[in-house]
Parts: structure tokens; sequence; C-alpha cells
């Protein structure tokens, strides 16, 4: 059951919530619909940039596993979760194509859920792993996106 709670099957998971909403609701966001599909193509994009990027450096893109190295170049130099911000993106895209804005609770949900199951276990494997530069890289760049400075 372990592939279960992973961050693609929350995703997945996620989007058929809005489809089931889709249904419910008789849109909202007018013009804005057009930006769905826009933000779908880019969060896919930088999933997959940072996919590519950590399996280049040779570490595990797989959740609660060790990683090899610390990555935070690249990408990952403007957002510590590149690939669960992606993710986000795609759900936010689906939410405004379809749209479903009483859907927009379902991304702060998955938002939370990403956030409580792995990102802080995550990055406290990290600490563990890669201390005093984990603690650098974590303070000069944000969670989700941007610098903290």
């Amino acid at each position: 059951m372990h592939w279960v709670d992973m961050p693609p099957i929350w995703l997945i998971g996620a989007v058929a919530v809005v489809w089931v909403l889709d249904g419910a609701t008789g849109g909202g966001f007018g013009a804005l619909w057009r930006l769905g599909p826009v933000l779908v193509v880019a969060g896919a994009v930088l999933l997959g940039a940072g996919v590519a990027q950590m399996l280049a450096r040779r570490t595990t893109v797989v959740p609660r596993e060790v990683p090899a190295v610390l990555v935070s170049d690249g990408l990952f130099r403007y957002s510590r979760n590149p690939i669960y911000l992606g993710d986000a993106m795609i759900l936010a895209g689906v939410i405004l194509w379809r749209d479903v804005p009483l859907a927009l609770p379902v991304l702060a949900g998955f938002v939370w859920v990403i956030q409580t199951r792995f990102i802080l276990g995550e990055e406290a494997g990290l600490r563990r792993a890669f201390g005093p530069a984990y603690a650098i890289w974590s303070q000069k760049t944000g969670r989700w996106l941007g610098w903290q400075r």
C-alpha cells in the first residue's frame, strides 16, 4: 500500500474531485479559464525539469527515500520543491481550465496534504543528512517559491 501514498496518486485524486465538482457548478472564472491549459503545461514542464535535474544528480525522486545529494542549484535555487510546485500548478490549471471555482479548496487541501505528508518529513531528512548545507539553502530558498532573505 506504500505506493498508494505518493504525490502523483494524491494529484490524480484531487483532479478526480475537480471533475466531480465540475458537474455541480456553473463556472465563474470567466475568461480566466484560458490560463488553465497554460498552467497545466507549465506545471508539467516544471515537474519534469525538477525530476530530470534530480536524476541527473543521481539522487532519488521518491518521497521518504534517503537522497544521495542535496540538489540546491538550477530550479532548486528558486524553490525547495519545484516538483510539488509543478503538481500544484497542474491542479490549479485543471481547476481554471474546467472553470470550477468550487474546487479551489481542493487546491488548498492538496497543498496542505503534500506539505504535511511529504515535504515536512523530507525536510527533516535533508536536515539530518546535509546539516549546515541544508540550513543555508533553506534559509535563502522558499519552500514553495522565492527567496527568503
